[in-house]
């Protein structure tokens, strides 16, 4: 990793424990607006250019390491074994998806900022749900994509995904970059291909960013998170703030119905789905991604950026 990369990290220690590396980009008096990523993913997975498409539109653009992920801290406790991410039977010290909103909340808390635009890509989307159903005065918008609301029945990996999922994770660098291309190939998709270079360069920074690769048990830790969630159906019914939910219907990580289900529970909630897209933001969704977002938060009282 390069000095200026690792300059741009802040860190935030929350009283609740977890040690919290953020970035932000954009006008300090910009509109803010917080980027969630998902499963095993840091802050860097959000495209450079869709970060520099919400900074051009006048958003203050904050990025977080979940816990578990990136330069955030890792949790003390074991991870679920392989029969209990298999059963959905998380252990009963897993932490949750409201533990890692209540982290969200706290870093808005420590950088000064009352409300936000939430946007959240999958586990991420799962997470800005819990933070608008939780917490709704802190919500000027959200938009969750390929993203689901923990029913059984909706929104399921396809078989070839979970028996990707299931190997033992690299232990090279070299490796962890094939398995990601590899990964990217199954779930990206031939209408919105992924930029293979950009990927490899990805792939190869964020091994040494977070330390430990790619990990078996951060990721564990996280997969207990959201099986320990359970349905959460119920609760996006109390989401309240304007909404957005985005999926491809080519998605192999996230089945479609899971986006279809997310927008039948939320109230008023703006549902896309785009053809040909898979789940991966790939350079050719990723400015209606801005857009759409953007369009969102101008529809929002006190909530346009410039």
């Amino acid at each position: 990793m390069t000095a200026t990369a690792q300059d741009t990290d802040r860190f935030v220690d929350l009283p609740a424990g977890p040690r919290i590396c953020h970035r932000i980009d954009g006008p300090d008096d910009g509109t803010p607006l917080l980027l969630i990523a998902g499963l095993g993913l840091d802050l860097t997975s959000w495209p450079q250019r869709m970060v520099d498409g919400f900074v051009e539109r006048g958003f203050r653009v904050v990025r977080l390491d979940n816990r578990d992920a990136g330069r955030s801290s890792r949790i003390g406790v074991p991870p679920p074994g392989r029969l209990r991410q298999l059963l959905a039977r998380p252990r009963p010290d897993a932490y949750d998806l409201a533990d890692v909103a209540a982290d969200a909340v706290g870093l808005l808390d420590a950088l000064g900022i009352e409300q936000v635009h939430l946007v959240g890509m999958s586990m991420g989307g799962m997470i800005a749900q819990t933070v608008a159903a939780r917490h709704p005065a802190r919500v000027l918008s959200l938009t969750s994509i390929f993203s689901t609301t923990g029913h059984r029945r909706v929104g399921q990996p396809a078989r070839s995904t979970l028996l990707r999922l299931a190997r033992s994770p690299a232990r090279t660098v070299e490796a962890s970059v094939e398995r990601h291309l590899a990964m990217l190939a199954h779930l990206g998709s031939t209408a919105f291909p992924p930029d293979e270079e950009v990927e490899r360069a990805w792939a190869t920074a964020v091994w040494h960013r977070g330390g430990d690769s790619g990990a078996g048990a951060p990721v564990a830790r996280q997969i207990g998170a959201i099986q320990a969630s359970g349905d959460r159906t119920a609760e996006l019914a109390r989401i309240t703030a304007p909404t957005l939910v985005v999926h491809g219907d080519r998605d192999l990580m996230v089945h479609p119905t899971g986006g279809r289900a997310t927008a039948d529970a939320i109230a008023g909630a703006r549902h896309v789905e785009i053809a040909g897209m898979g789940h991966h933001l790939a350079p050719g969704v990723v400015d209606r991604l801005v857009e759409l977002t953007t369009d969102l938060a101008r529809s929002t009282p006190s909530g346009d950026p410039r």
